[in-house]
């Protein structure tokens, strides 16, 4: 997994005022949870967005004030009409303990369905899995060239050495969709 640096700043006041005063000046404020303790403490918000909008999932390498540690995003709240960052929540991780996160999808292949003119289509852009952080890859890159047409590739078939999906089994990740040009070419082009 990718990293990312983040400098932090443990908060003073708590509560809808305090909060409201860290967000005028540009700072979201962050709540670390794990090994039994909870540390207040906020980011620049110029910062964080790097972090946020990327469609990646990072281990980020927090230094607050000085205490560094590792963790990963485990819930970003935004404001429902702005979409202002409004709260982050960070987990901290470690090489003992497992971490569930989602990682990316990716499809590697050209699928035999498609050759027979139907139409790839990725059901689900991330899966939920579970692993040592050290051990999981930055996406989930599955091989589609065997699918056929009108077949499916679901979460059940799939496994993997490093980590566990905890997504439902029968849950449809890709699909190769019969298509107008597929179905007339299969009934002999009438």
């Amino acid at each position: 997994m990718k990293e990312f640096d983040l400098k932090g700043a443990l908060r003073n006041g708590f509560g809808k005022k305090a909060s409201k005063l860290e967000r005028s000046s540009e700072k979201v404020p962050c709540v670390l949870y794990g090994n039994g303790e909870n540390v207040h403490f906020t980011v620049s918000e110029v910062d964080v967005l790097k972090l946020i909008v990327n469609p990646d999932v990072f281990v980020v390498n927090l230094d607050i004030e000085g205490k560094k540690c590792k963790a990963i995003v485990k819930e970003v709240q935004f404001h429902p009409v702005t979409d202002k960052i409004l709260h982050i929540d960070f987990f901290m991780i470690s090489e003992a303990k497992p971490v569930v996160v989602e990682l990316p999808v990716k499809l590697e292949g050209l699928a035999e369905g498609v050759k027979a003119g139907g139409r790839l289509s990725l059901e689900m852009r991330k899966l939920k899995v579970k692993g040592i952080y050290t051990k999981l890859p930055e996406k989930v890159v599955i091989d589609v060239s065997s699918l056929g047409l009108g077949k499916t590739i679901q979460v059940g078939s799939l496994s993997f050495n490093d980590f566990e999906i905890l997504n439902a089994k029968n849950a449809v990740v890709a699909q190769v969709k019969v298509t107008r040009a597929s179905y007339a070419a299969a009934a002999g082009g009438k």
